[in-house]
């Protein structure tokens, strides 16, 4: 009680005006990171109007930090066993009854920390048409991320492959196939339509809640709630930010593999729509690339074991060509070493191997139902 009378007091001393925001940011363990995030809230050119920290089944400091900043409310979950869907679900369920349709919700994840200018460019699309031509509204926008330090070798990969991810964004004036839940923006009238839909089934989820319990991508699955509900998504190339990247090849390999494997599941349950054609489609084509892949290494393997050399058929090595040109041209805003790097092929083409081996285990693990770690 204690808890609803705060945030109720709270939300009561926001400003009158349109528009107000309210940052939640959910934190499991997050001591030494949740300063920057907090501090990133700090320094927008437009400020939250109001910010959440959510601990969640934490073990360490976390909320004693946020405490001795003083610059945030701290909602912490009550038995909550559904990660981080379930510690925002908690917190919206109490405060979106409290706000305005013209409210918005940013969901900045305590690891991560936004350029200054995020929620400013992020309002300015909210709530705007898609393209002139376009008569979808932007009901989410979210954020284009960069890799953190550290990590060594393996954190400079996933640099790379981020700046990549970057460059083909900003290529696509921000057009995206998913909200990434490092950072994004969601007007509340449309988190509204989501518990609507959820309630009446036609959304999946089976919970009058805004993120879905039972899937292991939450970001992913409310994308493709809000496109089924027929807004648009958007990153424009004013809401950057600062991620964590995982620091060991293990840490990685778990991440990638929930990663692919929530997406995969996400679709299994939302079907075959109009909406999902696409994504479905891409499905397609990246498991044909793990099945290329497997040929290729099949090639060389043969190779070696018939000759003691490697030699690749023309075709292998027009592919080998191509992509090493690609690896090099698309790090180009890292500078001139990583493209040197980048040159190197069992650099890059080591890493594509890993990317792809957590593609084919992610299916493998779908299709045999194995038991789901987040």
């Amino acid at each position: 009680m204690v808890v609803l009378d705060a945030l109720s007091e709270s939300v009561a001393e926001l400003p009158a005006g349109p528009g107000r925001v309210v940052a939640l940011v959910p934190a499991h363990n997050e001591q030494s990171s949740i300063g920057l995030a907090l501090d990133s809230l700090r320094q927008q050119v437009r400020r939250p109007d109001l910010v959440i920290v959510i601990p969640d089944n934490c073990s360490d400091l976390t909320a004693e930090v946020v405490r001795e900043r003083g610059d945030a409310l701290i909602l912490p979950t009550l038995a909550n066993t559904d990660k981080k869907a379930g510690a925002l679900n908690q917190t919206l369920v109490r405060l979106l009854p409290l706000l305005r349709d013209d409210d918005a919700i940013l969901v900045l994840d305590a690891d991560s920390a936004l350029d200054t200018g995020f929620v400013h460019g992020a309002l300015s699309r909210l709530g705007t048409r898609e393209t002139s031509r376009s008569k979808r509204i932007i009901g989410g926008v979210g954020g284009t991320f960069r890799g953190g330090p550290g990590g060594g070798f393996v954190g400079m990969l996933q640099r790379n492959e981020y700046a990549r991810y970057e460059r083909d964004v900003h290529r696509l004036r921000g057009k995206v196939l998913v909200l990434t839940g490092t950072a994004a923006l969601f007007q509340v009238k449309v988190l509204r339509e989501v518990i609507a839909a959820r309630a009446t089934g036609s959304l999946p989820g089976g919970q009058a809640l805004v993120y879905d319990t039972h899937v292991l991508t939450e970001d992913n699955e409310l994308t493709l709630a809000l496109l089924h509900l027929g807004y648009g998504i958007l990153s424009p190339k004013e809401c950057m930010l600062e991620t964590e990247i995982m620091t060991n090849w293990r840490e990685l390999w778990l991440q990638r593999l929930r990663w692919k494997r929530g997406a995969l599941e996400n679709l299994i349950d939302y079907g075959l729509t109009r909406v999902t054609a696409r994504y479905w489609g891409r499905q397609v084509l990246t498991h044909v690339g793990v099945l290329v892949t497997a040929a290729y290494l099949a090639t060389i393997v043969w190779s070696l074991a018939a000759t003691g050399t490697v030699h690749l058929h023309p075709f292998w090595t027009a592919v080998t060509i191509v992509f090493a040109a690609e690896r090099v041209i698309t790090v180009r805003s890292r500078g001139r070493l990583q493209m040197l790097l980048a040159s190197v092929l069992v650099v890059e083409m080591g890493f594509d191997f890993f990317l792809q081996a957590t593609q084919g285990k992610a299916l493998w693990d779908t299709v045999t139902h194995k038991k789901r770690n987040w």
